[in-house]
């Protein structure tokens, strides 16, 4: 008789809904200490914190002050023609109430989001004569040899702000239906 009266219980629970952030999902974030290419090597550890809240459907889903932990997946040092470049994985999100939630992004650029990696600034600069038929005269001006100097190295300064772009969905289940 006990166990007929467990097993028709309901129990009342509050619901909880799951949102999906799509992929391509930017999240605008601040740098809490400096990155470098100087100074960090691959697999250093690096945190972010939230901007703003990030809403979707009329809710918050990401709160500010959330924290974004990730890693320097890539290191290129600088050399002779190219500056330093890197790549910056994020893989952890803590909400303010402690909750994680794992996650994959990085931290976004136009160029695939390698952080650098430009070409280095010409070495010299060379004189070039331009003749003006007409006028017959000589106009001077310069145009970068094909020497190029030393790359230089790359970084964030602390509270530098960024963005996250997300490279899978994101599932949230920490927002209240009711």
């Amino acid at each position: 008789m006990i166990a007929e009266e467990v097993s028709n219980v309901q129990l009342e629970m509050r619901g909880y809904d799951m949102i999906e952030i799509p992929t391509g999902t930017f999240i605008p974030v601040m740098v809490t200490s400096d990155i470098s290419t100087e100074t960090c090597s691959e697999g250093y550890k690096v945190r972010f914190l939230a901007t703003n809240d990030l809403y979707m459907y009329d809710r918050t889903v990401i709160p500010e002050n959330s924290e974004f932990y990730g890693y320097i997946e890539k290191v290129n040092l600088p050399i002779i023609g190219t500056n330093a470049s890197m790549k910056i994985k994020v893989v952890n999100m803590v909400l303010p109430g402690g909750q994680q939630t794992p996650m994959r992004g990085y931290i976004y650029t136009s160029n695939n989001n390698l952080i650098g990696g430009e070409m280095a600034p010409a070495k010299k600069w060379v004189k070039m004569p331009h003749y003006q038929s007409k006028f017959k005269y000589v106009n001077l001006s310069a145009r970068p040899s094909l020497e190029r100097a030393m790359g230089v190295h790359v970084g964030f300064r602390t509270g530098d702000n960024l963005v996250i772009v997300l490279t899978d969905p994101l599932f949230i289940t920490h927002t209240l239906s009711d």
